[in-house]
């Protein structure tokens, strides 16, 4: 899709589009801040399990262990080959509902090469005597290969129907795929726990569509989660220059991109004249200019009074991490913590005791646990 350059008042409308934002900022002395695990080669995502030790994938070098408050000094052996460029690498650990009866986890990273490349999903075995991963087997890789190291998606999150939706990103140059049945590019798929096709998916059954596409129209998806609270799915997506979102997601939809957005083209080109079409969703929240959310969790503990059911972001631009206030499926405020850091966070998860789990976005990324402090 070729950018249309506009005049600069049509470029300032679109600005002016946007919802406004007003942030309330948390003062730090409201709660600790404690470096759990350091030297990590960009930290991606962060997985508890029922021992109390904690897996965490490193976007250019494997999936790491933290045992005993220590973090191991070996990575976990029998990781698949993973392509790691621009963006891409090892991505989202994630542990199967079951785990604790069958030690199954799957692990979302790009595969292939400079010239084709996807997004993939494995699953495995994780033994922790053996600390390596068993039997393991690709389950899905995303259609088409792409030739861009950028906008992979890769985060995952299982339904309490046993099956998982993946966020797939377009690929940064191949964007008006996103919008096209036939490609998984910009699309968010379903899929059984073996990587087989729900029989209820939306698209299944439709001349020129792929049966694992759950919803399409998204850009650069960061983040998928499932609220237990009120039995829905949220997501979060990069704009391009503003027009980050937060949207709920149901089958079937088109959330738009890049027919609507509330950003504009890295060039400052018009990516398209609209913010809303007939037949898109629109976001329930957007930031612009950006903050380039990337991991997120819905929090249900009582560690943090009054935030149950809120979202909670960690933003790599404005290296904070942002809790939205939700209510009733709609957002009434948004909080800022941890800038005074000034350090990248890419994702963020909730402990079983209620803390939270930041992981910081650098060369030598660490893990941070966040409590109140009475």
């Amino acid at each position: 899709m070729r950018p249309i350059v506009l005049a600069l008042p049509v470029f300032a409308a679109v600005l002016a589009a946007a919802p406004a934002q007003a942030v309330e900022i948390i003062d730090p002395s409201r709660y600790q801040v404690t470096e759990i695990a350091a030297g990590l080669d960009h930290p991606w995502s962060i997985a508890f399990l029922p021992d109390g030790s904690m897996l965490v994938t490193e976007r250019n070098a494997g999936l790491r262990v933290i045992r005993d408050g220590a973090l191991l000094p070996d990575p976990v052996a029998n990781v698949p080959p993973t392509f790691v460029s621009g963006q891409g690498g090892l991505l989202d650990v994630v542990l199967h509902p079951d785990f604790a009866q069958n030690q199954t986890i799957y692990l979302t990273y790009s595969s292939g090469d400079d010239s084709a490349s996807a997004t993939t999903v494995a699953r495995a075995r994780y033994d922790a005597a053996a600390h390596a991963l068993l039997d393991v087997a690709v389950i899905f890789s995303a259609y088409p290969t792409k030739d861009t190291p950028q906008h992979y998606g890769g985060r995952m999150v299982f339904l309490p129907d046993g099956t998982f939706v993946l966020t797939l990103g377009d690929g940064f140059n191949f964007r008006e795929q996103a919008q096209k049945l036939d490609s998984d590019l910009g699309k968010f798929v379903r899929l059984n726990a073996d990587g087989s096709i729900p029989a209820d998916n939306p698209f299944v059954g439709r001349e020129g569509a792929r049966g694992e596409i759950f919803t399409y129209g998204h850009r650069n998806p960061q983040a998928i989660v499932f609220n237990p609270l009120d039995g829905r799915i949220y997501a979060h997506e990069h704009g391009p220059q503003g027009g980050d979102e937060i949207n709920l997601i149901e089958g079937g939809r088109n959330y738009g991109w890049p027919a609507i957005t509330y950003g504009l083209d890295y060039s400052g080109a018009i990516i398209t004249p609209y913010t809303e079409l007939p037949g898109m969703e629109q976001p329930l929240h957007v930031w612009t200019p950006s903050i380039a959310p990337a991991g997120m969790s819905v929090y249900t503990g009582d560690l943090f009074a009054g935030w149950k059911g809120d979202l909670i972001v960690a933003a790599l631009v404005s290296t904070d991490l942002r809790r939205i206030d939700m209510e009733g499926g709609k957002v009434v405020g948004e909080y800022s913590l941890l800038a005074e850091r000034e350090e990248r966070l890419r994702d963020v998860r909730m402990a079983p005791d209620g803390a939270l789990y930041v992981l910081t976005d650098e060369d030598d990324g660490k893990v941070l646990r966040v409590v109140p402090v009475e």
